[in-house]
């Protein structure tokens, strides 16, 4: 039992702090202040013509937009994912649900994880930690998608964040095994999903040999899961916890890092505008995830106030694209743009 109230104070303590300004990254951000897309002063077409539309993971999205992964397993966390479900599906746009561990380890929290009702059509993406899907038959797993209609699954890769976490993992071994598993096994689409550290080219390597084919890097830049931690640790691991307060991967340079891999690229993590989602499909995403900046809208202004943020972000991201002459999302990912040399090192030799 002590466990169980653990895990839905800890959803409680998470969702608080990141609707906070306590637990970004302190001097690191996600280097998309060093990405320049060239502007086009002859785009040769009406700003109707640009074709913002992405087909990702066997659906068509109307922008090249994700709601990211945050929450689930309290009554707040059902009213957050229903609400933003419903806008995603209203939006075109897909969304990520948080951890179904609570979900898997506590079944009566099964309905807040529910949001096909409202959401019916909407791209949607389960959640489960590596540590515990290694622990899970396949059957269980699938399990945990089909009980929420999921159309792909992230298996969440955490490592900074456990060591730095009360009662958290410390074991991390067997990992390709489970991804190897799972794309023979599952039935639905693997994503490999970092929680804001960011995947490196060398990861990406190990993880696609699987047969993985989709990665959300999630890195280093927005919100750091260390620092939300920091905020729940006792004295002895708070002090590490500080030590790794920026650790990670900046996003875009973990999108470079990916960069003629062969995979398909999410990017998570720091992104908070339009602007950051057209970079980062710059760089070779298929889609930008916002979080934060979603979950504090929801805050201030409900649904409406989530749905009108949304649609900010869809519109400004058309209208880069016809400023870079992008008439389709395909030909903005070959965008001419200048990297700065913070990010211009990170660049695969």
């Amino acid at each position: 039992m002590a466990d169980r109230l653990d895990i839905s104070q800890r959803k409680k303590d998470h969702l608080a702090l990141c609707a906070g300004d306590k637990v970004g990254f302190r001097e690191k951000t996600p280097l998309f202040e060093q990405v320049d897309l060239v502007h086009c002063a002859l785009p040769e077409m009406h700003a109707d013509e640009v074709d913002s539309s992405v087909e990702l993971l066997g659906k068509t999205l109307r922008a090249p937009v994700v709601i990211s992964a945050m929450t689930g397993g309290t009554d707040e966390a059902a009213k957050i994912n229903q609400d933003l479900a419903q806008v995603a599906d209203e939006l075109g746009l897909a969304i990520g649900l948080g951890s179904q561990r609570a979900m898997f380890e506590r079944p009566e929290t099964a309905w807040t994880f529910e949001v096909r009702e409202r959401a019916p059509n909407v791209l949607l993406f389960g959640n489960l930690g590596l540590v515990q899907a290694r622990k899970m038959s396949t059957a269980e797993i699938r399990k945990l998608c089909d009980d929420v209609g999921a159309d792909a699954l992230c298996i969440h890769l955490n490592p900074a964040m456990e060591i730095v976490q009360p009662g958290g993992d410390r074991d991390f071994s067997g990992g390709l095994d489970v991804f190897r598993r799972l794309v023979a096994e599952l039935g639905v689409p693997v994503i490999a999903k970092e929680t804001g550290c960011g995947i490196s080219r060398a990861v990406a390597q190990a993880i696609r040999d699987t047969g993985v084919e989709h990665f959300d890097v999630s890195g280093a830049g927005g919100t750091s899961w260390v620092a939300v931690e920091a905020h729940r640790a006792a004295d002895d691991q708070k002090a590490l916890a500080e030590e790794l307060w920026d650790w990670g991967l900046p996003t875009a340079a973990s999108l470079l890092q990916l960069r003629g891999l062969g995979v398909k690229a999410i990017a998570t993590g720091g992104l908070r505008t339009g602007s950051h989602v057209a970079k980062a499909v710059a760089l070779g995403a298929y889609a930008g995830g916002l979080a934060a900046p979603v979950l504090k809208a929801h805050r201030a202004g409900g649904i409406e106030g989530a749905r009108e943020f949304l649609q900010r972000v869809v519109t400004t991201v058309r209208a880069l694209m016809l400023l870079t002459g992008s008439r389709t999302v395909a030909e903005l990912q070959r965008a001419p743009m200048i990297l700065g040399p913070d990010l211009a090192r990170w660049q695969p030799r």
